[in-house]
């Protein structure tokens, strides 16, 4: 069959939808291929919200696509860590100078506005299913069936921790503050929605496998009890404002991001090609990035160079892969030290924390890199 398509992208999530805007901007034939919903299947509400940082908000500005509703993309203002043992440490966006730290971005928001925008662009062909393209790009999350088709090693290390998501109501306003919990092995982070003035906040609390099923299994109001047991009621009296959803956690990369078969050439990006733990608020932040890469690769390369050219992908591939060791290494060595028990690991997390909250440049800097990032 002969190829129509310059571009083919596998997996319509916010990863593949900016990415398929950014590339049809460049004048790319774009295929976007687009699951239908089985009839009559239950779609669950989405309770997910993303930490998107300044750099992600640009690329989405830059795509008409970011929330122009505060409620549905709140400015965070301060963000408050504690340790448990009386630690605490906190970041303010006035001192650093910055419009926001990060925004709490509504998921469901979002992800329509992205549909929206490719509806209307006629750059884009929207596929049931994959078709002939001189570079497939896949965007299809952390099981995708396609890196395993092309026998892509998918190097996962799962973590002794299940995450748990929802949507609370608080009975104090947030303040625009996120707010994160380390103790007892367990990690805990409030993110505030809504905008300035709201009293939502999604969560996501890491957690034993066995504990997150019985959190999953409790009733609404023992579910909030024990929630406000572990933040310590620092919004008052919470209520359950969503559905509760769980998945394993775990540091995944793949050992290869492009390549070629006879159907053309490929390459990794988002959760297909990495993964994180939650606990900084990154993945989504990261799969961006690699849209931004790609994007700026393909609008560079030399005229003669088509969009599969090997030696082009391959300067994708190590850039994100160069911007990925820091983060990757840090994120893992965060996971560790707060997911473990005990006098020893909680004296040390406790030092660290009260360390860098103390050192100024330190905590400036570290700052700073999360935002930008």
């Amino acid at each position: 069959m002969p190829q129509t398509l310059d571009v083919c992208i596998r997996g319509s999530g916010i990863v593949g939808r900016t990415l398929a805007l950014l590339l049809a901007r460049e004048r790319l034939r774009v295929g976007l291929v687009e699951i239908p919903s089985s009839p009559g299947a239950a779609t669950a509400v989405d309770v997910r919200a993303y930490a998107l940082n300044r750099a992600s908000r640009e690329l989405l500005e830059s795509v008409r696509c970011w929330p122009a509703d505060e409620a549905a993309a709140t400015p965070v203002l301060h963000m408050q860590v504690w340790g448990d043992r009386g630690s605490e440490l906190n970041f303010d966006a006035a001192t650093l100078g910055a419009q926001a730290l990060t925004w709490i971005v509504d998921v469901p928001v979002l992800e329509a506005q992205l549909a929206e925008a490719v509806r209307y662009q006629p750059q884009i062909e929207r596929l049931s299913a994959p078709a002939p393209a001189r570079l497939t790009v896949i965007c299809e999350g952390r099981a995708s069936s396609t890196r395993a088709g092309f026998g892509v090693d998918f190097a996962v290390t799962p973590y002794a921790q299940h995450a748990l998501a929802t949507r609370i109501q608080c009975e104090h306003p947030h303040g625009q503050v996120a707010r994160q919990w380390f103790g007892q092995g367990e990690i805990l982070a409030f993110l505030p929605l809504g905008g300035a003035q709201g009293n939502l906040v999604a969560i996501v609390w890491s957690v034993s496998a066995e504990r997150a099923e019985r959190l999953q299994q409790m009733e609404p109001a023992e579910f909030c009890r024990e929630l406000e047991q572990a933040c310590g009621r620092a919004l008052g009296e919470l209520s359950l404002n969503g559905e509760r959803r769980t998945w394993p956690l775990q540091k995944a990369q793949a050992r290869q991001w492009s390549g070629h078969t006879s159907d053309g050439a490929w390459v990794l990006a988002g959760d297909a090609a990495h993964n994180v733990h939650p606990l900084a608020g990154q993945g989504l932040n990261l799969g961006l990035a690699d849209v931004a890469e790609l994007t700026r690769v393909l609008h560079g390369r030399e005229y003669w160079r088509d969009v599969g050219d090997e030696k082009l992908l391959r300067r994708y591939e190590r850039a994100r892969k160069a911007g990925m060791l820091a983060l990757d290494t840090g994120m893992d060595g965060l996971q560790l030290l707060f997911a473990r028990e005990g006098e020893t690991w909680s004296r040390l997390r406790n030092w660290g924390l009260q360390g860098v909250e103390r050192s100024g440049w330190l905590k400036h800097w570290l700052a700073r890199r999360a935002m930008d990032f």
